[in-house]
């Protein structure tokens, strides 16, 4: 398995002095580090990250892992490690919902207008997330179940171990286009996107949760304060998650060069 890993700050080594160690889902490869900074405001200290799907972090949080705390993709894995003693279930909250868009390089082929563009020729390649541990690749699968779509481009599938992955493949050239998170898209830059609608799949409401090997408590637990009060909330808006019964701001769409499909 392959995780990205970045660091801020000083050494590693897990104990009540070390670092903070967050592991989160790959769709907040963006958002996190900002998260990150706003807590590092009244909490200055090293935090580490490691970012992959949420389905293979969960397996190892499960097998002991010592991070102390997950970000989900979504909320069945943090509910799942709750239940088997894995998580603290008074820290479990939800931090926002995501949603998915067609991502296609700009400079290569003409761009999806809707996801019925997809059975065009030019797609030799459509690259997602692997379902099965990766709620975002579950949601693309979905969502081409619904548009009658899965079974005539399963062929022309690829996969990435994790949302991140997938976009990498789309943005190299090795797929024309893939099915990805808004929150990689807002602030890609380099890409023409189109929002699919939530309709086609089951929401992506994601979480939070102290593990219960944590030995940095009182630090996860001001992390967490952080991501989830008003500051964070605006940090997490701008990548597009926002809350049950919250509607994405269409203005942010646009400045991010999105369209809407419908």
């Amino acid at each position: 398995m392959v995780l990205l890993l970045s660091a801020c700050g000083g050494p590693s080594g897990h104990s009540t002095t070390g670092p903070l160690r967050i592991a989160a889902a790959s769709d907040l490869a963006f958002a996190l580090p900002e998260l990150i900074a706003l807590y590092q405001q009244s909490h200055p200290g090293a935090v580490t990250t490691t970012l992959g799907s949420s389905g293979l972090l969960t397996r190892q949080i499960a097998q002991g892992a010592p991070y102390d705390v997950f970000f989900s993709a979504n909320m069945a894995f943090i509910d799942d490690l709750v239940s088997d003693g894995h998580g603290l279930a008074a820290s479990q909250a939800l931090y926002g919902r995501g949603r998915i868009v067609l991502w296609s390089r700009r400079g290569g082929v003409a761009a999806p207008r809707s996801l019925e563009d997809l059975r065009d020729a030019r797609f030799r390649r459509i690259a997602l997330a692997t379902p099965e541990h990766a709620p975002y690749g579950l949601a693309a699968k979905q969502a081409l179940i619904s548009a009658g779509l899965w079974e005539g481009l399963r062929p022309r599938l690829v996969y990435g171990e994790n949302i991140k992955q997938a976009m990498q493949m789309a943005e190299s050239g090795n797929a024309e286009v893939a099915i990805i998170a808004l929150s990689l898209a807002i602030p890609g830059g380099h890409g023409d996107w189109s929002l699919i609608d939530e309709r086609l799949h089951e929401a992506l409401d994601q979480g939070l949760v102290i593990t219960t090997v944590s030995s940095r408590k009182d630090a996860a637990t001001a992390f967490v304060a952080a991501v989830t009060g008003p500051a964070g909330r605006e940090i997490l808006a701008r990548y597009g998650f926002v809350l049950p019964g919250e509607t994405l701001d269409p203005n942010l769409l646009e400045a991010a060069g999105g369209r809407v499909i419908r």
